[in-house]
């Protein structure tokens, strides 16, 4: 795709956002689309934002199940940006009007003390890096019409990302395996699903690392006080409006949203 086309699309994206009405996947308009081109998408769109007074508070990982990247046919997880109007308040409870075609996921939120800056980094790097772990849920919606995506189209639409919310406590990292976190997750009271840290590619860490080596090659790095979402530990939900989700997780505690 060359500029004109990239900025096109971004816009395509942007009114899509704007207006809450979905749109025709990128990969259905432009053939040739790279997942090299998807990420200038969405760097257009998250410099547009920054220049109109936004900030870039972190980052988010997706794909970080094998299943996941299998379903799209991709070698690797994906990466969106998180800015300060994303984050929700677990008192606030969040307008389902508000979004598109949202779901939820229960995930692990690093608080990085440290930069990382790939090449290089390695799961000991992480730990090192990291002041501590918040137990989280995001909020992931499409712009996509009714989620009919492939790689390059989640990519450009910001990893299909929305709002996260984080829980009231940080665990420092060396207290916890986080390999074998337990998680429970409840909607409107009634369990429906259960994991572990390590469903997340073995270790959330490693996803936090394969993050900092992706953006060295485009001199970018994680800096300190950035949350890094590190993928979902779970398959992603469906919501509607009067939904309570909780997710509780061993050691770090609990995390809530209710939607209306």
């Amino acid at each position: 795709m060359n500029n004109i086309q990239i900025k096109e699309a971004a816009d395509f994206l942007a009114k899509a956002s704007r207006t809450l009405e979905p749109m025709d996947a990128l990969t259905k308009i432009y053939s040739d689309i790279t997942v090299d081109d998807a990420y200038k998408i969405q760097l257009e769109n998250i410099n547009k934002k920054v220049a109109d007074g936004r900030t870039i508070i972190g980052k988010k990982i997706g794909l970080t199940s094998h299943a996941m990247q299998e379903m799209l046919g991709v070698p690797e997880p994906d990466y969106g940006h998180l800015l300060d109007d994303m984050l929700g308040d677990e008192e606030v409870p969040i307008k389902v009007s508000s979004l598109l075609q949202p779901k939820i996921e229960p995930e692990l939120a690093f608080i990085l003390k440290d930069e990382l800056k790939g090449p290089g980094i390695t799961v000991a790097n992480v730990i090192e890096a990291t002041a501590g772990v918040m137990p989280a849920l995001e909020i992931i919606d499409s712009r996509i019409k009714d989620w009919k995506i492939k790689i390059q189209d989640t990519v450009a639409d910001n990893a299909s990302s929305a709002m996260v919310v984080l829980g009231g406590k940080m665990m420092p990292i060396s207290e916890l395996d986080l390999r074998h976190i337990g998680l429970v997750l409840e909607k409107n009271g009634q369990i429906i699903d259960t994991a572990a840290g390590a469903a997340v590619l073995g270790n959330p860490a490693i996803a936090v690392a394969w993050l900092a080596n992706k953006l060295a090659q485009y001199d970018i790095s994680l800096k300190p006080g950035e949350i890094i979402l590190a993928g979902s530990l779970t398959k992603a939900y469906e919501i509607e409006a009067g939904d309570l989700f909780t997710a509780t997780f061993d050691k770090l505690g609990t995390v809530k949203v209710l939607f209306k």
